[in-house]
């Protein structure tokens, strides 16, 4: 199976890299993972509402720019469906049943996802009503990508 993450902006902090690079090696006997980041664009903190369109816009290009056609496109977005872990697990392997076999999962900027990215998206995936960092949800997305692999293949991790 072949992962790609697609990521606004880049991950400053060191324990966040540290997470992230432990991960990335775990999962080489699972599937073949890239990471691509696009740069986030920069805007003032306070923004009217056809700045914040443009801003998504921008970023949304990058994304975009970043995906085959024939992937699988997995939006993290609040709006979307709330899973298990043995449900994403599930669902992985169901798309790889199907010839589904290369996944790209979308992590927006702090502004979210634009439009032409989520109408992409095959599913939204929100991994909670609160607003995780989009640093962080990297780290959190990686780990859970890990775990769905050790549940397909029941070997011990998932508790």
């Amino acid at each position: 199976m072949q992962i790609q993450i697609v990521s606004v902006g880049k991950v400053k902090e060191k324990y966040i890299k540290l997470g992230i690079a432990e991960f990335e090696k775990r999962l080489r006997p699972y599937c073949k993972l890239t990471m691509d980041e696009v740069s986030d664009e920069q805007a003032p903190e306070q923004l009217s509402d056809k700045e914040l369109y443009q801003v998504k816009q921008k970023e949304g290009e990058r994304i975009l720019n970043k995906i085959k056609p024939n992937q699988y496109v997995v939006a993290l977005a609040i709006q979307g469906d709330n899973w298990s872990s043995e449900q994403l697990a599930s669902e992985m392997e169901k798309l790889s049943i199907h010839g589904r076999s290369q996944i790209s999962f979308v992590i927006g900027g702090s502004n979210g996802l634009s439009d032409d990215v989520l109408n992409r998206a095959d599913q939204k995936l929100s991994f909670s009503k609160m607003t995780f960092p989009h640093q962080l949800m990297k780290l959190i997305l990686i780990e859970q990508v890990y775990r769905a692999f050790k549940i397909q293949k029941n070997e011990p991790y998932h508790k």
